[in-house]
């Protein structure tokens, strides 16, 4: 079990990180069967800060990982699912929102 009691779950064969996340992606497809929403994409992945040199050592990017991106009444969401939202979540949020300030992010929570 994980430090956060969340349980992996497969589901179409996608191993996904907890239960809510996995049930939220089923309802992704309702909705995009029902042509509710269109192009959902699974782990579409942002670089927060591009990778860089400091003192001739090579510094990785940072880059976040966000759950669904999916087009919803002709507006492309990023979506990730939080049960619980980290100090680290909550830094890399705020870079995602300074370096895409046009996409609409939708932070969906366990019910």
């Amino acid at each position: 079990m994980s430090k956060y009691h969340n349980k992996k779950t497969v589901v179409d064969g996608i191993t996904f990180h907890s239960t809510g996340e996995a049930n939220r992606y089923c309802e992704l497809k309702l909705m995009l069967q029902a042509k509710v929403i269109s192009d959902l994409v699974l782990q579409p992945k942002y670089i927060l800060q591009p990778k860089f040199r400091y003192n001739g050592k090579g510094i990785q990017a940072i880059t976040w990982t966000a759950d669904f991106e999916y087009t919803e009444d002709g507006v492309r969401i990023t979506e990730d699912f939080k049960g619980y939202g980290t100090a680290e979540f909550k830094l890399r949020l705020k870079m995602f929102k300074y370096k895409y300030p046009d996409k609409t992010l939708r932070i969906t929570r366990a019910r």
